[in-house]
């Protein structure tokens, strides 16, 4: 927790990518999951009341951020059961965009950069990919076979969650479409939006910050 306090960003940041690596030698465990799914919500949860002490962050931490935590571990012991994901995703995805919209404006509260700011805005970047594969998620249960990938080539099982998460990084980070891509008109809706959000995130976030340390370093 110091180090949460110290540099909140930092510490979710490594939580997120701890979480990338860890979950596909977990796959085969609900326990593993549970555990990876609930630890990095509490880091979530610290990470964002450490940078954005507002009331507002309580509401959510208590009507988003515990049914999710609950929901969590729901969907880890039965990936499989649609009114769990449905509901999983219902609470994740608000929660998740609600936190990179907090950080962001955390971002840009001032006009200096500090160091912990600078993890920020990895972090951010982290939840908002979190979210979309949410996104996806229910995508999935709403309009089945809106995704093709490794596991369902020809589209007829719904995707792993972790499948979800490749494509939303992909996604957000414009390296483009492969192996994993969206085959319904919905789910393409999607992918769009997000595509949208990674252009103007390194449009808006990372080009101001970038141009404010320039600044900096010329005074």
């Amino acid at each position: 927790m110091r180090a949460v306090g110290t540099h909140p960003s930092a510490a979710l940041l490594i939580a997120q990518l701890v979480a990338v690596l860890a979950y596909p030698g977990l796959d085969g465990s609900a326990a593993g999951r549970s555990v990876v799914g609930v630890v990095q919500m509490v880091v979530v949860l610290s990470a964002v009341w450490a940078v954005r002490r507002t009331p507002v962050l309580s509401w959510v931490a208590g009507l988003l951020g515990f049914p999710a935590l609950a929901l969590t571990v729901l969907e880890a012991i039965s990936p499989h059961t649609s009114w769990i994901v449905l509901a999983s995703a219902a609470f994740h995805a608000p929660f998740y965009f609600f936190v990179s919209y907090a950080m962001i404006r955390y971002l840009f509260h001032d006009d200096k950069v500090t160091r912990d700011e600078l993890f920020a805005t990895g972090a951010a970047f982290t939840v908002v990919a979190w979210g979309f594969a949410y996104l996806y998620a229910a995508a999935q249960v709403i309009w089945p076979g809106s995704f093709v990938g490794w596991s369902s080539p020809e589209g007829t099982d719904p995707l792993p969650w972790f499948e979800l998460l490749y494509l939303s990084f992909t996604t957000l980070t414009s390296v483009g479409l492969s192996d994993i891509y969206p085959v319904v008109d919905h789910a393409r809706s999607l992918v769009m939006l997000e595509q949208v959000a990674g252009v103007f995130y390194v449009a808006l976030v990372v080009a101001r910050l970038v141009g404010l340390n320039a600044i900096a370093r010329r005074r």
